[in-house]
């Protein structure tokens, strides 16, 4: 085995652990037609968890649909991207995408391209001049291939945040809602890697989208998953690692997902029979030192009293940040910039925000800052 670890990237087959009851929850909810939202911290294993469920799909009118946002910027890129993955993966073979896109979308008069490789090169554009017909008729599109090819269809869309960012973003979800709500033989798994927009989208009465389907907070792994699968993929290269060298892991990354398994990788490659406390420690520098580069922008784009409030956080301060000790200790100023700091940090995505505490949300993040020189600043 050359690969016993897989992080940065969604895990799949024997890389995938855990998760039992998550992926019993999204298998029934894909089978049954329900809509789904997913929400965690970003690389907690979402995406992950989506790709596992749709293989674990075994009924032949059931169709799952893969796409991912993240590039689109606006409502006419969401259309196109949307129009194209539908058609590309509830169709066999390139002449039936032809045949699916004249068939389904005719009256967008859609512009189709091939580059050179036909089987992947496939792209829709469409004349956007009258803009309703063009919302309609994409928004519509799986139910039409649903109900004419007598299948149900599962859209599973990652990023889905990116749609607050649209220009009036708001019309938009009232659209898609307004459409989605009404397929039958449809259903919808949104997931995203921003936990804040997500939640806004979903949690907020006053916004379309809420209650929209089936809401899983996702955790993380506990503990003695990771000792089992660790424990494993060392001893299917013929090397060990002990229980407690495992929990040790995931204690200094606090059960993050892929951190765990890029720490675990990082011991590995230092291992050749038995891995040990040199190998830990080393494995643990190297962690913190690759991402290093990452956290000194994180820095340079912070106010003083941005980095105070870090400085507090790694200190053991979660909550009562507007306690007098607090605020001078830390020199954050008066108490009414609390709630601005808070939410700048969280739009930067480098707090999570619960109701009674305020947490980093990249453990090693939190380690880089514990082993920097980054002092207390002047306000």
């Amino acid at each position: 085995m050359e690969n016993p670890f897989i992080f940065g990237t969604a895990t799949y087959d024997e890389w995938f652990t855990d998760r039992e009851k998550d992926l019993e929850r999204l298998s029934a909810n894909f089978h049954n037609g329900i809509n789904t939202i997913i929400i965690s911290p970003r690389r907690w294993g979402k995406t992950s968890l989506v790709m596992k469920a749709s293989t674990n799909v075994n009924r032949k009118d059931l169709k799952i649909v893969m796409l991912d946002i993240f590039s689109c910027r606006s409502e006419e890129d969401f259309y196109e991207l949307f129009a194209l993955e539908i058609i590309k993966q509830t169709s066999n073979k390139w002449e039936e995408w032809v045949k699916n896109t004249k068939r389904f979308l005719a009256a967008l008069m859609p512009r189709i391209s091939f580059g050179a490789d036909p089987l992947n090169d496939f792209s829709i554009s469409f004349d956007l001049s009258n803009k309703r017909i063009t919302e309609e008729e994409v928004l519509s599109l799986p139910q039409k291939i649903a109900s004419a090819k007598k299948i149900n269809i599962v859209v599973c869309i990652d990023e889905f945040q990116q749609i607050a960012e649209f220009n009036h973003s708001l019309s938009f979800q009232k659209k898609l809602r307004s459409v989605w709500q009404l397929q039958k033989q449809v259903s919808y798994c949104l997931f995203g890697s921003k936990k804040h927009l997500m939640n806004e989208l979903f949690s907020k009465p006053s916004l379309p989208f809420y209650r929209f389907g089936d809401l899983i907070f996702l955790q993380k792994i506990e503990t003695h998953y990771w000792v089992k699968y660790i424990q494993s993929r060392f001893s299917l290269t013929h090397k060990t690692i002990s229980a407690d060298l495992v929990e040790r892991i995931c204690q200094t990354v606090d059960n993050h997902s892929s951190y765990v398994q890029q720490f675990a990788w990082l011991i590995w490659v230092r291992t050749e029979n038995e891995a040990t406390e040199q190998h830990f420690e080393e494995g643990k520098n190297d962690l913190i030192n690759q991402n290093s580069i990452l956290y000194y922008n994180y820095i340079a784009n912070l106010t003083a009293l941005q980095i105070n409030f870090l400085h507090a956080l790694v200190d053991g301060i979660h909550h009562e940040f507007s306690k007098k000790e607090v605020l001078t200790k830390y020199n954050l100023g008066a108490s009414s910039n609390i709630a601005r700091i808070k939410k700048s940090l969280e739009q930067k995505e480098l707090i999570d925000i619960y109701p009674q505490k305020v947490l980093i949300n990249d453990p090693v993040f939190k380690l880089w800052l514990k082993r920097s020189d980054f002092k207390i600043l002047k306000a």
